[in-house]
């Protein structure tokens, strides 16, 4: 019975933030188009290269795939807090 209770009681210490866990989602679900988006783009820069548009969107595909390492990062941060608090 004293082992339940101690169980018990680290649960309610344990507890998940779910507001932060919400916000890490969110986070991820922003994150996730941008995973795909980036290298699509960095690839019809590099395959269009006789373009004057080149260098603009290769820059746009890396600026993309740059901020979804950061919201992935971020987001990854704000749930593991939640889960397992500061």
């Amino acid at each position: 019975m004293a082992a339940l209770e101690k169980l018990w009681k680290i649960s309610k210490i344990m507890a998940t933030n779910k507001k932060l866990l919400n916000k890490g989602v969110v986070y991820m679900a922003w994150a996730l188009p941008l995973m795909f988006m980036g290298p699509a783009i960095m690839y019809n820069a590099w395959s269009n290269q006789h373009t004057a548009w080149h260098y603009l969107v290769l820059a746009i595909g890396i600026i993309f795939a740059f901020g979804s390492v950061v919201l992935a990062f971020i987001g990854l941060r704000i749930i593991m807090k939640s889960l397992f608090g500061n």
